[in-house]
């Protein structure tokens, strides 16, 4: 019994050790961790509070987050930066169903297919002649700075209960949303991102189309739905999206839009429109999540008020990674401003995967 005794126990000592060699980070990912957080600490209670820049520049270049070149500020440390872009998507509308990709440069090309592949038929022995190869379009998303400016006081920031790493990552996400919304939807493209509102339409169907034009279906009516079965051209909209665009495809339209479409019903007398079934999850219209964006336009002559389309496919937003603040206490005595910057670019990639519902007679 004891020989057995002292086997349990040796055994047990030894996974005690391979436990814990197990949940022990490797020497290079403890090193890194350590500069991120020395770097934040830094960031956050030197920098952020007090001012005080002594030896931020050498934290910064060891942490793990990509600074953005520039003059003035310093990079946001990696964590705070994800809870930025965390609640970025959480309040941005367009943001949470769009493509995002993070780049390094603001050169970010994207090359499309705007053609497949030739192929046929022929017999077992014949010759297999060439086939035609696919042309393609080079996308550029045209790129701008987006900035905040959240001001605090002194007192605030000296106050060590106060979230000072909470406070600004939801400042500086709310103002960066609200300038996002905008762009996304109709940014001109000069010095900011190209909204998917701004490019050309027309009512011709996919294979006619030129490339970056979308496709709009008419209402029947200028600024308004037709005055018979109106809802009929919901259905059309859906159904001038391809099948294989419409597994995550989206409505998108502002609030007054959507009360409106509400109260629509079918011919039974039930309405089109379906609350959520789970807290957290959209509403749907005939079987598709509706996002509320309030960019989106109002119902007007020529209006292109409802949007349907799968936008993870159809439109892609590029971002350089990094956040950049700087402090400034000295415009707005007695309150400290937190300039922050990031570069994001943004343009439709494929225009058959989103449709318009334009309120005109054709």
């Amino acid at each position: 019994m004891a020989q057995l005794a002292r086997t349990v126990s040796l055994l047990d000592k030894r996974v005690g050790e391979m436990v814990g060699a197990a949940r022990r980070p490797f020497l290079g990912e403890a090193k890194a961790a350590r500069g991120e957080d020395a770097h934040r600490a830094a960031f956050t209670d030197r920098y952020l509070r007090k001012g005080l820049e002594t030896g931020l520049a050498s934290l910064e270049a060891k942490s793990l987050n990509m600074a953005t070149p520039g003059d003035g500020g310093y990079a946001v440390p990696e964590a705070i930066d994800q809870l930025i872009e965390t609640r970025l998507r959480s309040i941005s509308p367009l943001r949470a169903v769009a493509s995002v990709v993070q780049v390094g440069t603001a050169n970010y090309k994207k090359l499309v297919a705007t053609s497949g592949f030739a192929s046929g038929w022929v017999a077992e022995t014949a010759q297999r002649p060439e086939t035609a190869t696919p042309t393609f379009a080079e996308i550029a998303p045209p790129w701008g700075e987006l900035y905040a400016n959240p001001a605090a006081t002194q007192a605030m920031l000296d106050d060590a209960v106060f979230d000072v790493e909470s406070w600004l990552a939801g400042e500086i996400a709310l103002e960066f949303a609200a300038q996002e919304g905008a762009a996304f939807i109709s940014g001109t493209g000069t010095n900011r991102p190209k909204g998917f509102l701004a490019y050309p339409t027309a009512a011709t169907k996919d294979a006619i189309r030129p490339f970056g034009t979308l496709q709009h279906v008419a209402t029947g009516a200028a600024g308004n739905f037709a005055a018979s079965d109106p809802a009929d051209k919901l259905v059309d909209l859906v159904h001038a999206l391809r099948p294989a665009y419409r597994q995550g495809a989206v409505f998108l339209m502002n609030s007054a839009t959507l009360a409106r479409i509400r109260k629509f019903k079918d011919g039974d007398g039930n309405f089109l429109w379906r609350p959520a079934l789970a807290e957290g999850q959209p509403a749907t219209l005939l079987g598709y999540p509706v996002i509320e964006a309030e960019d989106m336009p109002d119902i007007a002559a020529d209006s292109c008020a409802v949007a349907f389309g799968n936008f993870a496919h159809g439109y892609v937003i590029a971002e350089r990674t990094g956040t950049r603040i700087l402090r400034d206490p000295y415009s707005n005595k007695p309150f400290v401003h937190f300039y922050a910057t990031r570069r994001v670019g943004g343009a439709v990639v494929n225009s058959e995967a989103i449709k318009l519902l334009k309120f005109s007679a054709s």
